[in-house]
C-alpha cells in the first residue's frame, strides 16, 4: 500500500508547519468551526490543497494571503474547502417523513388563511436540502400551490456550494437514494456535455423557482451586525451544522434560530445535535425516528416559561447502534511502537469520509481515483467495494458499478443497501427479474432487523424506511 505512509507523513507536517497553529486560530476565530480544534491532520490536509493551487510554501504565507490584497477571495475559497458539504436528496428519512406526514400539514392547516410559507435551510450546503423541502411542499400543495406565498430560503458560508445550488444540476450520487420513478418525477435527465460527461439530473423548473440562496455565517445570529433575512419563519431546518461549533456557540445559535420562529413554527437540528439545554427557550417534540422544536408553550399551550440562567452543556455523541445481525469485526493486533505510527483502523474510516466529502462537493472522478488507489490494499472492505459502485455508476460506468455492488455482496451477504442498490440499477436496464430478486433480498434483510436500525452506509436511511420503500417497488414493480 502507497497511502498509509503519506497520510501518517501528513500528520507529522502540521507540527513542522510553524505557521499552523496562528492559521488554525485565526480560521475558528473567523468561521466558527471548533469542529477542527482536535482535528489538526484533516485541517492542514484541506489548507494544503490551497497552498497548492496559490503556490505558497507554508501556513504563515497562506494567512498573509488571506489577510493581504484578495484575501476576501482566497476566504471564500478556503471555507468551500473545509466545510463538509453533505448533499444529497432526502437526507434522514425520518425526518423528512415527519415533515411529510406531520409538520407541513400542521404548518398548511394554521396558515390556510394567510396562505404563506416561510421556511430556511441554514447550512444548506450545494441545495439538495432546501430542495427536497421544496418537493414536499408543492406535492402536498398540489394545485393550491400558485395561491400560496411559499418562500424557501437556503444559507450556507460557501459561495462555491451555493453557485452549484443555483444551477440545481446533480449527479446520481446526490439522488443515490431515490428510485427511478422519482427520479423522473422531480428531474429531467440531462445529457453528457462538457462539465457533465455522464450526465446530470436537471432538477425541474417548478421546484427550482421555490428556493433562493444567500451567503451567511450562522456567527452573524450571535456576533456582529444582524443577517438581514429578518424573522418570521414557519420552519427552520439546521441539521448537522451545529456540529462546527462549540458549546457556548450552539446554545446562542439555538436560541437566536428560536427567536426567528413564527408562534407554532418548527425547529428541525441533526440527528445527533439535540441538546437539553435548548429546553430553556424551545419545546421538544418527540416525532416517529427524530425530535423536533417548537416555541415553548405550542404544545402544551402554556405561556412561555420566565427566562433562567443560561445552563451550559457539552455535548456527548450518542453510541452507536449496532445490528445484532452486523457484528462488530474483532480488534486489530495492537502493533509494537515504530517510527511510523499504526494507522491502519483509523485510516480506512478517514478514507471513507474523505470518499464521502470529494462526492458531496461534485469531485466524484477525483473520490474514484482516491478509492482505487486504496481498494488494492483493501479488497475486502465491503464498504469501499460499496462506493466504488455508487462512484462508478455516478461516472456512467455501469457495468463496473454492477461489478462493485456484487463484489459487495460477495464480501458481506448482509449488506442491506447493496442489495437495493443493485435492485435499482438492475431495474434501469429492464433486467426486471434480476432487478427483484436482489430488491427482495434487502426487504428480507431489512425486515429482519429492529424497525428503528439506521442501515450501515444507508445515509440515515431505517431499516423499517427502507423495507417500505422496497414494498412499493415490488408491488408496482421496479421502474425499468
Amino acid at each position: 500500500m502507497t497511502r498509509p505512509p503519506e497520510r501518517a507523513r501528513r500528520a507529522a507536517t502540521h507540527a513542522d508547519d510553524p505557521g499552523f497553529a496562528a492559521l488554525k486560530e485565526r480560521v475558528i476565530a473567523r468561521t466558527g468551526h471548533s469542529y477542527y480544534s482536535d482535528k489538526d491532520d484533516l485541517l492542514h490536509d484541506r489548507v494544503r490543497r490551497r497552498l497548492k493551487v496559490c503556490g505558497l510554501p507554508d501556513c504563515t504565507a497562506y494567512l498573509a494571503r488571506l489577510e493581504g490584497p484578495g484575501g476576501r477571495d482566497e476566504w471564500a475559497a478556503l471555507e468551500a474547502e473545509i466545510t463538509i458539504g453533505e448533499t444529497f436528496f432526502f437526507r434522514y428519512a425520518e425526518q423528512f417523513e415527519a415533515l411529510r406526514a406531520r409538520i407541513l400539514p400542521d404548518l398548511i392547516a394554521a396558515r390556510a388563511d394567510v396562505r404563506a410559507l416561510r421556511i430556511w435551510s441554514a447550512g444548506c450546503s450545494t441545495g439538495a436540502e432546501p430542495y427536497s423541502v421544496a418537493i414536499l411542499v408543492r406535492d402536498l400543495l398540489g394545485e393550491a400551490l400558485p395561491e400560496w406565498s411559499v418562500t424557501i430560503l437556503g444559507t450556507d458560508l460557501s459561495v462555491e456550494a451555493l453557485a452549484t445550488a443555483r444551477q440545481a444540476e446533480f449527479g446520481p450520487w446526490a439522488l443515490r437514494t431515490l428510485d427511478e420513478a422519482d427520479r423522473l418525477r422531480w428531474f429531467r435527465r440531462q445529457p453528457a456535455r462538457p462539465g457533465r460527461p455522464h450526465g446530470s439530473y436537471a432538477l425541474r423548473p417548478v421546484y427550482r423557482r421555490m428556493v433562493r440562496f444567500e451567503r451567511q455565517n450562522l456567527l452573524s445570529l450571535i456576533e456582529g451586525p444582524q443577517p438581514a433575512m429578518g424573522t418570521n419563519f414557519d420552519l427552520i431546518l439546521c441539521r448537522n451544522v451545529l456540529i462546527y461549533f462549540n458549546a457556548e456557540h450552539v446554545n446562542g445559535i439555538v436560541r437566536a434560530l428560536g427567536q426567528r420562529l413564527q408562534p407554532g413554527g418548527w425547529l428541525l437540528i441533526g440527528h445527533a445535535e439535540p441538546n437539553p439545554a435548548f429546553a430553556q427557550w424551545l419545546e421538544p417534540v418527540a416525532l416517529p425516528g427524530t425530535v423536533a422544536y417548537r416555541p415553548a408553550g405550542t404544545e402544551t399551550g402554556e405561556a412561555p416559561p420566565a427566562p433562567q440562567p443560561f445552563l451550559p452543556w457539552t455535548p456527548e455523541a450518542p453510541p452507536a447502534f449496532v445490528p445484532p445481525t452486523l457484528p462488530e469485526p474483532p480488534p486489530a493486533p495492537v502493533a509494537p511502537p515504530q517510527p511510523v505510527p499504526d494507522i491502519e483502523a483509523p485510516a480506512a474510516a478517514d478514507l471513507l469520509e474523505e470518499i464521502r466529502r470529494l462526492a458531496d462537493a461534485g469531485e466524484t472522478a477525483q473520490a474514484w481515483r482516491l478509492l482505487q488507489e486504496e481498494i488494492g490494499g483493501r479488497g475486502t472492505d465491503p464498504a469501499l467495494r460499496y462506493y466504488e459502485g455508487l462512484l462508478t455508476l455516478d461516472l456512467g460506468r455501469e457495468a463496473e458499478a454492477e461489478r462493485a455492488l456484487r463484489g459487495a455482496l460477495f464480501l458481506d451477504r448482509g449488506f442491506v443497501m447493496a442489495h437495493y442498490q443493485l435492485g435499482l440499477l438492475l431495474a434501469r436496464h429492464g433486467r426486471r427479474e434480476e432487478a427483484m430478486r436482489a430488491l427482495d433480498n434487502a426487504l428480507r434483510l431489512a425486515q429482519g432487523l429492529p424497525p428503528e436500525t439506521i442501515l450501515p452506509e444507508g445515509d440515515g436511511v431505517s431499516a423499517h424506511r427502507l423495507a417500505e420503500n422496497v414494498r412499493r417497488l415490488l408491488a408496482s414493480g421496479p421502474a425499468a
